[in-house]
């Protein structure tokens, strides 16, 4: 009885993971390989703009980040000033980036000289990384990650989820603890045997970093898998009360009647800091308000998630709230870790170099596993019967 409920388990989870399969195969092999490509961009863009993203230190203090947007748009007639990311290193230019215009184009972004204010021009790779990541994250689809692309891409990673564990349970061998049965393709195989081994075995050998990508990439899309990780993960009163997006306005206070600077805020941060970050990066606000967020890292931190945030009122220059890397319990880390832990890059660059290998790889199985199902269904083919043909009326 147990024997013919395995059997009928097995069979459901194979037609499972067979469908699933069929359908997400082209869409995970195009986000696993644009994941790729992305895998070691901060590196790539790094490289490509040496020559315009440092400067030769001066005497003269650098100018105040208002003045610097001032001179910038004296000089070119640039749009919308969204973003600076500044530096406690003298020799970094500074790196301007612009809103969107009305047609919903983002213009190219600007190093400068944080002394003078003179252009010193444009990153390389930038749109090129820019396309890939809209790509990866929403499949080009319009609307970017407010259209229905988002969902999309989580709901595929989802599927991805299904395949892996079903795959597994498929996959599981009656010698289960041998090593041989689980990591040795037989290459001596031709045909359907080769395609199975390949999709099998280099399945297993990929599977932690598949599931990893897997489990991770949901959070990006559904705000309720996001808060269930949060819940899972944090404390309690951290998923209770987190940090607002756009903090509200203190009552009474008129809505400024003009554009607000960063020269409050970075003063601030500045008083708040000291000398401890290595770069921040101020976000004006995207609607109406006057908090601006400014993200930092300290001088011994390379990851995205080893970041403190502030928000600062632009205006007064009052601290509306800090959160620090330092003070998060190890699941708050966990969770502001999922885009590292997503592309490897928790483990430095051999992490993210398997993930990307891994990623090249998801093609294969894509390949493998079609060949599989054809294979397949060449075999279920009934044969035909040659005499038939010859009797009228059939």
């Amino acid at each position: 009885m147990a024997a013919r409920l395995g059997h009928a388990i097995k069979a459901v989870l194979f037609q499972v993971h067979s469908i699933v399969g069929l359908v997400l195969a082209l869409l995970v092999s195009l986000i696993a390989l644009t994941g790729a490509i992305m895998s070691f961009e901060d590196e790539i863009v790094d490289h490509l703009n040496a020559g315009i993203m440092q400067v030769a230190p001066r005497q003269t203090p650098a100018l105040m980040p208002d003045e610097l947007v001032v001179r910038l748009k004296a000089a070119r007639d640039l749009g919308k000033v969204a973003a600076v990311t500044l530096s406690s290193d003298p020799s970094a230019a500074v790196h301007v980036r612009f809103a969107r215009d009305d047609r919903g184009d983002r213009p190219t972004s600007l190093y400068v000289d944080p002394y003078d204010a003179n252009v010193l021009g444009s990153p390389r790779g930038e749109a090129f990384f820019a396309t890939v990541r809209r790509l990866h994250r929403w499949l080009l689809i319009p609307g970017d990650g407010k259209g229905w692309g988002r969902p999309i891409t989580g709901t595929i990673a989802l599927g991805l989820i299904v395949m892996l564990v079903s795959g597994l349970v498929l996959r599981w061998p009656r010698r289960a603890g041998s090593v041989k049965m689980w990591l040795r393709p037989n290459l001596g195989l031709s045909g359907r045997g080769l395609h199975r081994s390949l999709h099998t075995v280099i399945g297993t050998w990929v599977l932690p970093i598949y599931l990893t990508m897997a489990l991770t990439g949901p959070s990006f899309s559904f705000e309720w898998y996001k808060d269930g990780v949060t819940w899972l993960l944090a404390r309690p009163q951290v998923t209770a009360a987190k940090m607002p997006a756009k903090p509200p306005r203190a009552a009474g206070r008129p809505e400024p009647t003009q554009p607000i600077g960063f020269d409050h805020a970075w003063t601030t941060f500045q008083r708040e800091e000291g000398g401890r970050f290595s770069r921040a990066l101020l976000t004006l606000p995207g609607g109406p308000g006057t908090v601006i967020r400014i993200r930092s890292w300290g001088k011994d931190m390379t990851l995205e998630a080893t970041r403190d945030e502030f928000r600062i009122d632009a205006v007064t220059g009052q601290l509306v709230s800090a959160e620090r890397y330092a003070d998060k319990t190890f699941g708050e880390k966990i969770v502001a870790a999922i885009y590292d832990i997503h592309r490897g890059a928790i483990l430095g660059w051999p992490g993210k170099l398997a993930f990307m290998m891994a990623a090249i790889l998801m093609p294969l199985f894509a390949v493998t596993g079609i060949l599989l199902y054809l294979s397949r269904r060449r075999l279920r083919r009934p044969a035909q019967k040659p005499l038939g043909r010859l009797v009228p009326g059939e």
